[in-house]
């Protein structure tokens, strides 16, 4: 049978057989006596999604942050021990707790965030994780494994949850970018591309994870101006087909991709499109554009998509874009093309993204939130989401010493001039943010202040 059932129109009460008894289990763990549904093909499609108390309250506390605060985001899932609750958070059970309130017997979708790969983030530091390059037994026994078990508990396996879990940001398109004498190459991706514990641990999570009635995984497919070229597009599919076929998974356990994650690339550019040219120059042709395929993370998204479907994954898998931060919005934001004096000039003048070079990724100055969450909003994407929580950090100004296996990237610093992967441009990046994932004030307030569509 499909890993999914498509729903014509509209979603059936479909239910599944009610699963038996788990041994080992313990008493409190007992079946809430509701069958697991069956697997839809949008599981965002008639669905609630849960609103993290965590980041609601940190968000409902700011200045203004009550317009924002009841929107669902993702729960990271970024160590260890963040399964059980780490530095005050909440963990796995306590979330699906709290979303089976929430969901009143409704169909309703949690966020996870699947991070804490071995050598995890290989081409940047502020995001490494604590586990080694060869620690692959490790992520499988002490994360997914317990992970997995969490989910498959009756009380939540047997429920209207829908979980939704997004598998390891970053970490299968550095394979294809930053390896084998490439410019932008790291030793440590040539490392975790020669010991091949990017693909066991994604195709391990998949495996374990989408054995799970009521999961659906998500793979990272990085973004338009990462993944977008001719060189890095097909050559990321066939890695995320790899993937998808290593330790016993199967293409048919991955319901879809997401892009975007945690990043500001802007959905839908209106005032310039990858066919238009200037006095005979193609915008490709433009220091910007930099002969990409792609100029919004809508078209890319939709042709990632189908580039998946060529390589041999399911017709209906889905996809779904972070839209947390890339709105764009504010007294920069541009109201028509640009003058079509010359093709750099036509392109910055009218492009969304204001970011000072499409390879700057953290903490951004002059970002704003983007579109909120909603399900079905354009043709193969299951839906808007705020996978990264808005307003937490995504790397330190400064070097913090911390015990949460997080470095110092440059590319967080405001002074830093840059390096090859973004073309040695100044970073873009607001001073004095915080460890990763910690609290960044300064910065929710610039993503309200440049909300768009506006709060």
């Amino acid at each position: 049978m499909s890993r999914r059932i498509r729903m014509a129109g509209t979603l059936l009460a479909a239910s599944a057989l009610t699963m038996g008894a788990l041994t080992g289990v313990a008493s409190a763990q007992v079946d809430s006596g509701r069958a697991a549904a069956a697997k839809v093909d949008n599981p965002y499609a008639g669905a609630k999604v849960y609103v993290n108390p965590d980041w609601s309250a940190k968000a409902a506390a700011e200045p203004g942050g009550s317009k924002i605060s009841n929107q669902p985001t993702g729960v990271w899932l970024d160590r260890i021990a963040a399964i059980n609750g780490a530095n005050g958070a909440m963990g796995l059970r306590a979330h699906l707790d709290k979303a089976l309130q929430q969901s009143a017997g409704s169909p309703t979708v949690v966020q996870l965030v699947v991070y804490d790969l071995p050598g995890r983030d290989c081409a940047a530091l502020a995001s490494n994780g604590e586990l080694g390059p060869t620690e692959i037994d490790k992520y499988k026994t002490q994360f997914i494994d317990p992970i997995a078990a969490i989910l498959s508990e009756s009380k939540y396996a047997n429920s209207s949850l829908r979980i939704v879990t997004t598998i390891e940001i970053d970490s299968l398109p550095n394979l294809v970018t930053n390896t084998n004498g490439r410019p932008t190459a790291t030793p440590q991706c040539d490392t975790m591309k020669a010991n091949g514990n990017y693909v066991k641990g994604v195709g391990y999570a998949l495996n374990k994870l989408g054995a799970i009635g009521n999961v659906y995984n998500y793979v990272d497919a990085g973004h338009h101006g990462w993944i977008g070229w001719d060189d890095n597009f097909n050559a990321t599919a066939q890695v995320l087909k790899q993937a998808a076929t290593a330790e016993g998974s199967t293409v048919d356990k991955v319901a879809g991709i997401i892009v975007n994650t945690a990043n500001y690339s802007a959905l839908k550019e209106n005032n310039y499109t990858i066919d238009d040219s200037v006095n005979g120059t193609t915008v490709r042709q433009s220091k910007w554009v930099d002969w990409n395929r792609y100029v919004d993370e809508l078209s890319f998204a939709q042709a990632f998509r189908q580039e998946l479907v060529n390589v041999g994954f399911p017709s209906n898998v889905g996809a779904l874009i972070d839209t947390s931060r890339n709105g764009w919005g504010g007294s920069a934001r541009p109201s028509g093309p640009g003058a079509k004096s010359d093709v750099d000039t036509y392109v910055n003048g009218g492009r969304y993204d204001r970011r000072i070079h499409i390879g700057n990724w953290c903490n951004q100055s002059g970002a704003g939130l983007g579109e909120r969450p909603k399900a079905a909003p354009a043709s193969g994407i299951d839906a808007y989401v705020w996978m990264k929580p808005p307003g937490e950090s995504d790397g330190s100004s400064s070097s913090i010493p911390n015990d949460e296996g997080k470095g110092f990237d440059r590319m967080c610093d405001p002074t830093y001039t840059g390096n090859p992967r973004n073309g040695n441009n100044m970073s873009g990046a607001l001073a004095n943010a915080p460890l990763s994932g910690h609290w960044f004030s300064a910065q929710f307030q610039e993503l309200l202040k440049n909300a768009y569509p506006a709060l």
